[in-house]
C-alpha cells in the first residue's frame, strides 16, 4: 500500500499577497481572528513564537483548529512556519503540514538546497533567507522544487552578519534577493518584519521594500496590516497617471504620444498597465 502524500496545488492568492501576519502557534484563540484581520495571508508560527517546551502543545492546537469548521475553510491562505531542519521538531511539523487547510510552509533559516528539498513533497515552500549561508546559496534555493517566493528574515540576518542598521546596510542583500527571485521566475519576495507596531514606521519600511522590488512584507501585529497593504498598492496619483497614459496610448493608435510632457514608450505603457491591474485588485478588496 502506498504511503505517498499528494501535495496540494499552490494557492493562487499567495502569488499576489502583500501582507503576511504571524500568529503564535500556541495561541489558537487568535487563529480565526488573524484570518479575519485583513491580512492577505496568515502564518501560524511553530518556531520563534513558541517556547521549546510548548512545541508539542502548539502542534496539537493547530491540528485541532484544522479539524474545526473555521480551520477547514479559513478566510485567507494559511501558512505554517515550521521549526528549522536541524531543530529536532522538523519532522513532526512536516507531518502536520500534510493536513488540508495548509497552503504552504515557511522554512526558517533555509541554508542549503537539501534543506528545501527535504520539505518539498509537502506543500508550496517559502524559504526564509536569514543567514549568510542561506544568502550564499540563494541561487540554488530559488530553483528547488515547490519554492513559491523568498522571504527575508532581516532581523536574524543582521544578527548573523553583525550588521547594525536597516536601510543602506541591507540594500545590497535586499537587492540580491529581488534579483535571485526574478532570475528564477518567482514572484517578488517578501520583506521582513518591522518591530515598531505603529503604522508610520511600518508603512515607511514597506514603501522602501516596494521601491526595491519586494512584493510583500511580514507583519507581527494586526495594526501593521493596513499600512503594508497601502504601501504595496498604487497611490491615487499613480492610478491617475496610469489612466492618462493608457487613454493617450489608446487614442494615439500606435503613433508617438506624450503625457505630462514625457514621451510614452513600451516600458512606460507596461508600467501603466501594471499599475492599472494593481488598482483593479485593490478595488476588489
Amino acid at each position: 500500500m502506498s504511503t505517498a502524500v499528494h501535495a496540494a496545488p499552490p494557492d493562487a492568492r499567495l502569488a499576489l499577497a502583500h501582507s503576511f501576519l504571524f500568529v503564535p502557534g500556541d495561541r489558537p484563540d487568535r487563529f480565526a481572528k488573524a484570518c479575519a484581520s485583513g491580512a492577505d495571508a496568515v502564518i501560524i508560527d511553530l518556531e520563534d513564537a513558541v517556547a521549546p517546551n510548548a512545541k508539542g502543545t502548539a502542534r496539537d492546537a493547530l491540528e485541532n483548529w484544522l479539524s474545526s469548521p473555521e480551520g477547514r475553510a479559513p478566510h485567507v491562505p494559511v501558512l505554517v512556519r515550521v521549526n528549522c531542519v536541524n531543530s529536532g521538531c522538523f519532522g513532526d511539523d512536516l507531518i502536520l503540514c500534510h493536513r488540508p487547510g495548509i497552503a504552504g510552509i515557511v522554512l526558517p533559516k533555509a541554508e542549503r538546497v537539501a534543506d528545501v528539498a527535504s520539505a518539498s513533497s509537502s506543500a508550496p515552500l517559502f524559504p526564509l533567507i536569514e543567514t549568510a549561508q542561506g544568502f550564499a546559496n540563494m541561487s540554488q534555493i530559488v530553483s528547488a522544487p515547490r519554492v513559491q517566493r523568498l522571504m527575508f528574515g532581516a532581523i536574524d540576518f543582521k544578527l548573523d552578519m553583525g550588521i547594525h542598521g536597516d536601510r543602506e546596510e541591507l540594500l545590497y542583500f535586499r537587492s540580491q534577493i529581488v534579483l535571485a527571485s526574478r532570475l528564477a521566475g518567482l514572484r517578488a519576495p517578501v520583506d521582513g518584519v518591522t518591530l515598531a507596531i505603529g503604522g508610520d514606521a511600518t508603512e515607511d519600511d514597506a514603501r522602501h521594500a516596494h521601491r526595491l522590488g519586494f512584493g510583500g512584507k511580514l507583519c507581527i501585529h494586526p495594526d501593521q496590516l493596513a499600512a503594508v497593504n497601502r504601501a504595496f498598492l498604487p497611490s491615487g496619483e499613480e492610478v491617475a497617471w496610469a489612466q492618462r497614459v493608457l487613454s493617450a496610448a489608446e487614442s494615439a493608435r500606435g503613433a508617438a504620444v506624450a503625457v505630462d510632457g514625457k514621451m510614452i514608450d513600451k516600458p512606460v505603457l507596461l508600467l501603466a498597465q501594471r499599475i492599472a491591474s494593481e488598482a483593479a485588485r485593490k478595488n476588489l478588496h
